[in-house]
């Protein structure tokens, strides 16, 4: 059984003014292309397919010609949702792309026997048994008691999510005696683990409740495909708990990074091998640092990953001459000719003054609602546990406003 394991796609993501759309479709054909040549049985996708709850048209259309493309190939396709994916956006496509071999866990349930998937191989026959279990919502395997620290509530959430694996995991486990036959089982996951390292486009999910899941507490399984980190990377040096990270840079802090997706090898024995498929860069995205006088060597070699017909995008973060007020003229003169796009100007100030003058200058596309509301907070004189209480607060109603979306 061969399987490509993926995650954190956000289609729909509106990057600085900029669509990504052009990407994602080239994602899609080259995925397609891998699906093919690999002789893929199955795909898994580890949440996140979409960047916000209410997708636009285009993502919508691209997610339904993966489906019909995969299904036309003959190869099925598992969708967990994650963080960004509203449940209700996920569900109301189910039973429809049950009929072209989706199959869709927006959300964990109260069967656990209903997050159980058998996976098939093209020949038709069982592959693989997943423990399909997406982003975990608090509210749907833990009720909240007063006068609960919020040490306590991480703990309660961590047990409570861990009781869920377990519950799920048996639940595989007793399929795969009604099979009457030895199957390999992958378990998946949309969180944080102890020790992985993440990206500035990383959102935090369980913020004040569950920072990190510990690697100990998932089930036993051959494999465990996860999402929600846009790094890829093992979990502990472990082979087999794997972060395929998001297949296009979702922030200039993520250009340097070598996107991938994972085939991943198993039968009756369990895990057999995962190899990493290098993803190609679809669009030039370089962030650069330096001075008016380095700086223009830099925008040359930046220049070599875009085309007049696609300009790579910069970010460029001004040192030394950051104090001139015609700096985006400056840097708007040493990119003519070339085939860039700058996105975003940051001046590196040298002093807590002028830094905070400088996030002045930073535009809504910038900032995450919860950026927003933490500098806001540091404009007032509150002790630090009344300012952390506070973000812990705006976070969760933030919270409750998506998951009814």
């Amino acid at each position: 059984m061969r399987i490509l394991h993926t995650s954190d796609w956000h289609l729909g993501q509106h990057f600085m003014g900029k669509s990504r759309q052009a990407e994602h479709q080239a994602l899609i054909g080259w995925l397609l292309e891998q699906v093919a040549t690999q002789d893929v049985d199955a795909v898994i996708i580890a949440g996140d397919i979409f960047d916000t709850g209410t997708p636009p048209s285009y993502a919508r259309e691209l997610y339904n010609q993966l489906v019909v493309r995969l299904n036309q190939a003959g190869v099925a396709l598992l969708l967990l949702g994650g963080n960004h994916d509203s449940v209700a956006t996920l569900s109301e496509s189910r039973e429809l792309l049950a009929h072209l071999g989706t199959t869709v866990i927006a959300a964990t349930h109260e069967d656990p026997a209903t997050q159980v998937i058998v996976l098939p191989q093209r020949n038709g026959e069982p592959g693989c048994i997943v423990c399909a279990i997406p982003f975990v919502r608090p509210r749907d395997v833990l009720q909240s008691q007063a006068g609960q620290s919020a040490e306590d509530k991480q703990q309660s959430l961590q047990q409570a999510i861990q009781q869920h694996y377990v519950a799920v995991d048996a639940a595989a486990r007793a399929k795969m005696a009604v099979l009457a036959m030895k199957l390999p089982i992958i378990a998946t996951g949309h969180l944080t683990t102890v020790g992985a390292s993440s990206s500035e486009s990383v959102r935090e999910i369980y913020v004040g409740a569950l920072e990190a899941f510990p690697t100990s507490a998932f089930p036993p399984a051959d494999y465990i495909a996860l999402g929600h980190i846009h790094r890829p990377q093992k979990v502990g040096g472990l082979e087999h708990i794997r972060y395929c990270g998001s297949p296009i840079p979702l922030g200039f802090d993520e250009a340097r990074q070598q996107k991938e997706m994972l085939l991943v090898d198993l039968d009756s024995d369990g895990l057999q091998a995962v190899t990493v498929l290098p993803v190609p860069r679809f669009q030039g995205m370089v962030a650069i640092s330096g001075n008016l006088e380095t700086l223009a060597g830099a925008i040359g070699a930046a220049a070599a990953e875009g085309t007049r017909e696609c300009p790579a995008w910069l970010e460029v973060t001004v040192a030394d001459d950051d104090y001139l007020a015609d700096l985006p003229a400056r840097i708007e003169a040493l990119t003519e000719g070339w085939p860039v796009e700058v996105l975003r100007i940051r001046r590196q100030r040298g002093n807590a003054a002028t830094s905070l003058q400088a996030e002045a200058n930073e535009t809504l596309d910038e900032l995450s609602p919860h950026d927003v509301f933490a500098r806001r907070l540091q404009q007032e004189a509150l002790g630090d546990d009344m300012q952390a209480a506070l973000n812990e607060r705006y976070r969760a109603v933030v919270a409750a406003l998506t998951d009814s979306e």
